[in-house]
């Protein structure tokens, strides 16, 4: 199944998840800043992010696990986490945060996060679009660009980001490159495929 394989170091994922019931998991964009603040500190160590998107009742990610975790202050909790477990954490701290805030109780997300292992790069390059365009797609915006919460912008420039920008841009052949290949018209219907009701 998509939601038990073993998250193997060395392996480049696609990982998504939804809201439990469909829930909203985003209200608000402070929700969003977060979220990828838990990410930085609990996820980022174990893995090597290429492509992020947040949507109101879903995320998307694409992300290869370390071989070893970067190096963090020995009080870091996930300097050593296997990447099971700096996710878990990642969700924990977020749906603690979540349903105090909403002053709600019961699980946040679905019980299991999806993965899909990308194997090839053809299916990089195509996913790094889907997810990027994923808010036009599900009609939030009439250009995909316009939506704050995706790393299509960080990519796009030469500002610090935690997003392995460069290897992105190398397997696409440069900025103007990646910036094409998003704009091009494609048939996602194959992708959509894999991930099937799960972002909806």
């Amino acid at each position: 199944m998509q939601n038990t394989i073993p998250l193997e170091a060395g392996k480049i994922f696609h990982l998504f998840n939804r809201g439990n019931n469909r829930e909203d998991i985003f209200r608000e964009d402070r929700n969003c800043d977060y979220f990828l603040g838990l990410y930085a500190k609990h996820v980022y160590p174990v893995v090597d992010t290429f492509a992020y998107c947040l949507m109101r009742n879903h995320f998307h990610l694409l992300a290869r696990i370390r071989q070893a975790p970067r190096s963090l202050d020995v009080s870091t909790p996930s300097a050593n986490a296997s990447a099971t477990q700096a996710f878990s954490n990642l969700f924990n701290a977020y749906a603690k945060a979540y349903n105090k805030l909403y002053r709600r109780s019961g699980r946040l997300f679905e019980e299991r996060f999806h993965r899909i292992e990308v194997e090839s790069e053809a299916y990089f390059m195509q996913l790094t679009a889907y997810i990027h365009r994923n808010p036009q797609r599900h009609g939030f915006v009439a250009d995909f660009r316009d939506w704050p919460w995706t790393s299509y912008a960080a990519t796009c420039t030469d500002q610090p980001t935690r997003i392995a920008r460069e290897e992105v841009l190398g397997w696409f052949g440069g900025v103007e490159q990646f910036k094409a290949f998003h704009l091009e018209p494609r048939d996602e219907s194959e992708l959509s495929r894999f991930v099937g009701n799960e972002e909806s």
